[in-house]
């Protein structure tokens, strides 16, 4: 995992000041008078990501000045982090809110370099004393898990290694988990599950975290661990296929979620659903037309075998289902038609819960974590009729896809009282300043925010 981009408390730091276009033509006091002198001299107006590094009378960095444009975005400050040579420095100016712009430091910082020889150092921050550091390292950290995960191939991580990073992460906190392989997913009825992954060589499960106390409100997340998806029979193009990795992106983010679920030791009774599997073609892959019968008894008539994702969501759903959490979240890398509706920077979120659905989308904002509500439109339901079956598992005529998607899933939840389900990207496909290229967490800090207003730590 990349080092945390954080000082020690305490440690002296580079002043940093932060400019929008506005407060760098005043060039106020806040400044020093020699760095207003230099910033003159060179031309500096606080455009945004542009850096102008101040040097003292040796030639040494005496401070930087760091435009933000039109406007202070927090999360900017990630640039910094690769920008800026190696040292300690610690942010002044027009911050915003520190946590996030704290937060935006060490998300930019992040590298991927589990098969590079040499990793380069990132300039540390100086967090403000205002921050709360526990709370910021574990955002960081959880997100780091994320990225990795889905950054990793797939030649390195299978469904066997996907269940791997769940036994680590629980041995983090000392948890357990269980876990359903191959034919003993028949013998235990996930059908669909071992019907999507049963032509991998790396066999099909159903992993399974549990953390908490038994006697607290039960909170749910399931995640959709397709370690590769080629599209199955209905094969994809090359293009189509190149980022397939990513297909296990939403049992990365519930794992960051709990991650930092359980180092906040919020009170509740958390479990962690993942189906992780690889849809892949052999001779006993699952064909289109075929007929599934699901773990909740609902007969599914096959359409195409490249939306496998909603197929082995479902049956654990059901799973999770039957002991009736009080809340249940789902995350997947589900459908394109969400990321053509809303792009790849706005997850879309499904529930019936309206207080739930307002209190995401307020910590989305507040957290710079946004997600956008779609409708679970009923009238859309009879695009997923069969004529041989309960139901079909996509839609007929291919309009609405993430919605049908949900609605196919919403099938399947029947007893928790309230669901929402995350259609997500978990990818950055063009550098931003706290993301460069590669997997990405997307919803967990909003998650996490209103999780720990409704059950914060005993």
């Amino acid at each position: 995992m990349t080092r945390l981009a954080l000082a020690k408390k305490g440690t002296a730091g580079i002043p940093v000041f932060l400019l929008t276009s506005e407060s760098a033509r005043a060039l106020d006091q806040r400044v020093p008078a020699d760095a207003v002198r230099w910033a003159r001299a060179t031309g500096f107006d606080g455009a945004g990501g542009k850096l102008c590094m101040v040097p003292d009378k040796d030639g040494a960095i005496s401070c930087a000045l760091y435009g933000l444009g039109n406007g202070p975005k927090a999360m900017d400050t990630g640039k910094l982090a690769r920008l800026l040579p190696p040292g300690n420095y610690r942010l002044e100016g027009d911050v915003g809110e520190p946590g996030l712009a704290s937060l935006g430091w060490l998300l930019g910082a992040y590298r991927f370099d589990r098969y590079r020889k040499n990793g380069d150092e990132r300039a540390s921050l100086v967090a403000d004393d205002a921050v709360d550091r526990a709370m910021l390292k574990s955002a960081a950290e959880a997100t780091f898990l994320v990225r990795d995960l889905v950054n990793t191939p797939t030649n390195d991580l299978g469904p066997g290694e996907l269940e791997q990073a769940v036994r680590d992460l629980a041995r983090q906190f000392g948890t357990e988990v269980q876990s359903i392989v191959g034919e003993d997913l028949l013998e235990q009825n996930f059908p669909m599950v071992h019907a999507v992954g049963r032509a991998s060589a790396s066999a099909p499960r159903i992993i399974d975290l549990t953390w908490g106390s038994k006697n607290d409100p039960k909170v749910t997340l399931v995640g959709k661990g397709v370690c590769f998806d080629t599209g199955g029979l209905n094969i994809k193009p090359g293009d189509s296929m190149s980022l397939m990795k990513k297909d296990m992106g939403g049992a990365a983010n519930v794992l960051g979620l709990a991650r930092m679920i359980m180092t906040a030791k919020l009170k509740v009774r958390l479990r962690v659903v993942i189906a992780a599997v690889e849809n892949s073609i052999s001779g006993n892959a699952f064909r289109p037309g075929d007929v599934l019968t699901s773990r909740k008894g609902i007969t599914v008539e096959i359409g195409n075998t490249d939306a496998e994702g909603r197929l082995v969501l479902a049956d654990a759903l059901s799973w999770a289902d039957e002991e009736a959490p009080q809340i249940m979240f789902d995350m997947a890398t589900l459908t394109g038609a969400a990321r053509v509706a809303l792009g790849p920077d706005l997850p879309a979120m499904f529930t019936d819960d309206d207080a739930l659905a307002d209190e995401l989308s307020k910590a989305g904002t507040d957290r710079e974590d946004p997600m956008w509500r779609l409708p679970l439109w009923p009238g859309y339901e009879r695009n997923l009729s069969s004529a041989v079956a309960d139901v079909n598992h996509i839609s007929k005529g291919g309009h609405a896809g993430s919605i049908t998607a949900a609605l196919f899933l919403k099938k399947f939840v029947e007893k928790a009282p309230s669901w929402a389900h995350f259609d997500i990207f978990a990818w950055v496909p063009a550098e931003k300043p706290w993301a460069t290229v590669g997997g990405e967490a997307q919803c967990i800090r909003a998650i996490f925010d209103v999780l720990s207003q409704r059950y914060p730590a005993g």
